[in-house]
């Protein structure tokens, strides 16, 4: 069983979030970020399976921007940071989940049984995650559908 949440933010949350940020800024993570989100549109398993290969140009990519958006999580997940807090300044990360959750099973059962398990429990356990995810999600299919 996870512990209660925190209460309120606090100073120990402020400073999480801005290394957080500063990671962000990092080149290699945010050219990754950028492909990622501007490039990765999968419409079915097999270009999810295309992007797991290691030859594939987006697989170092992806690689980089879901562990980095599942570490963020799981700080959320395991009450290390204010939910609310933390999410209201960390929503991205559930853009990519977005993109992925049609895929999540073939996904799992192809070996990878963890992969974003903590982007889940933000979209579909937290509280203050869920009205987040649906508002991304909403996006994420609206811009998929006008890309043809």
């Amino acid at each position: 069983m996870l512990p209660m949440p925190k209460e309120t933010p606090d100073h120990h949350d402020a400073e999480l979030l801005l290394k957080v940020y500063d990671l962000r800024r990092e080149a290699v993570i945010r050219q990754s970020r950028h492909a990622i989100l501007r490039e990765f549109w999968p419409k079915s398993w097999d270009d999810v399976q295309a992007v797991l290969r290691p030859d594939h140009p987006l697989n170092a990519a992806y690689r980089q921007t879901g562990t980095y958006w599942e570490m963020v999580y799981s700080m959320v997940r395991h009450r290390i940071v204010h939910p609310a807090f933390w999410l209201e300044n960390n929503g991205e990360g559930l853009f990519l989940y977005a993109k992925i959750e049609p895929f999540l099973k073939e996904l799992r059962a192809a070996g990878q049984p963890t992969a974003f398990r903590n982007a889940e429990w933000v979209a579909e356990e937290c509280p203050e995650g869920r009205p987040i995810y649906e508002r991304i999600k909403a996006r994420v299919a609206q811009l998929a559908s006008s890309r043809g």
